[in-house]
């Protein structure tokens, strides 16, 4: 047989094919997936009746509606009201263990070879268990899931924005006792607007002092200076969503710098009215700046999406090329709060993973895993750039 024509394409046109079944099967992460908004809507179902809990819907249909935001969400205050709901049915350790598995289950489904789950261990107390207990149960789900698919996954606990310093304290303190086993970072979430990250900053400096991870929700329902908090008082290692951003120029060549992170959830920003449409949305500006982007789902169930979904909307609103989309995807995996050796490792495999994906459809040339893809337009490839034939 001859060997596979290679077909070769304008950089402006490339995006087209990046389609669902495409990018399934590349290597990709998830650094920023909360478990209460990820559960399968049939576990919520079935998880209702076998404990007796009444969530105001008839069947699935009507459940969706309830707990899937639409064209109707204006605010992220109307995003997060379809947590209530979720919550009911996670106050049992079963049930968390069930949601975890499945979660990481779903997720190696579409080549997430590495996840990091967050939740709030105060928000599943409801029932009478113990902070500890949640995260016992979390961890014991995800670390199943590890034993039989091939993805790696990591814990980080979530302090609340609305609720006392203290109680994001004992958070920290869990996010401490529990590195060893699975807790890779804490963050802080909820509504930004008349909550400052500033005010927990004790719980933040428990955990640097420590050598744990951070990463803060900033930057998402509020302006600039919710992300200038995250950085410089909480100590941000990466930032969730990071959205405005681009309204300090100093505060983004700082962040660009030191090389923080921004975890960006495309889907629910639109959904929660942080951007209009998805093609306002700055991913492309923080790209063509050097930021160091990474894609994300947000919530899977709420959102209505997946990884795979994610990267698809990204390279069709951002006409990605495939050097953009090799890179975003490698980005997910530098930014991944894994100790270095683990994640230099991580990082090749899906080098030579992604390469090969790549490989079949495009002209790939040769690059080191650092060099950026503006750097080879003085090479053939570049006639494409131009317009002329390869």
């Amino acid at each position: 047989m001859s060997p596979k024509k290679i077909r070769r394409y304008r950089l402006n046109e490339e995006w087209r094919e990046f389609t669902d079944l495409y990018v399934r099967r590349m290597p990709k992460t998830d650094l920023h997936v909360h478990l209460d908004g990820s559960l399968r809507l049939r576990t919520l179902w079935d998880l209702a009746r076998a404990q007796g809990v009444r969530l105001g819907a008839r069947d699935l249909r009507s459940l969706r509606k309830k707990v899937q935001v639409g064209e109707n969400c204006r605010s992220l205050g109307d995003y997060l009201r379809a947590f209530p709901i979720l919550l009911k049915v996670l106050q049992e350790e079963d049930a968390l263990t069930r949601i975890a598995y499945e979660l990481a289950e779903d997720a190696a489904a579409e080549n997430v070879r590495y996840m990091e789950v967050r939740y709030s261990p105060l928000l599943h107390v409801q029932g009478g268990l113990r902070m500890s207990d949640s995260i016992d149960a979390v961890l014991q789900g995800l670390k199943a899931a590890e034993q039989k698919y091939p993805i790696r996954t990591g814990v980080i606990l979530c302090g609340i924005r609305s609720m006392t310093p203290d109680r994001s304290l004992e958070l920290a303190e869990l996010a401490v006792a529990y590195r060893a086993d699975g807790v890779v970072a804490f963050d802080l979430a909820g509504q930004e607007k008349d909550y400052p990250a500033k005010k927990h900053r004790e719980a933040f400096y428990r955990v640097l002092n420590e050598n744990q991870n951070v990463t803060v929700h900033a930057g998402e329902a509020f302006d600039v200076r919710s992300i200038h908090q995250a950085v410089h008082y909480c100590g941000a290692h990466r930032i969730g969503h990071g959205t405005r951003l681009l309204e300090d120029e100093g505060l983004m060549n700082y962040v660009i710098d030191h090389r923080i992170p921004l975890e960006v959830c495309l889907t629910s920003n639109v959904q929660t009215r942080v951007v209009r449409r998805m093609r306002d949305h700055p991913f492309r500006f923080y790209l063509d700046k050097g930021l160091r982007v990474t894609i994300n789902t947000d919530s899977r169930l709420v959102s209505n999406t997946t990884v795979t979904r994610e990267f698809v909307r990204a390279a069709r609103a951002f006409h990605l090329n495939h050097y953009e989309f090799r890179h975003v995807l490698l980005n997910g995996f530098r930014a991944a709060f894994l100790p270095y050796a683990a994640k230099v490792r991580a990082v090749r495999e899906a080098l030579l993973e992604i390469d090969t994906i790549l490989g079949e459809r495009f002209p790939m040339d040769d690059l080191v895993i650092l060099q950026d893809w503006r750097q080879l337009q003085g090479k053939p490839y570049a006639e494409n750039r131009a317009g002329g034939k390869a």
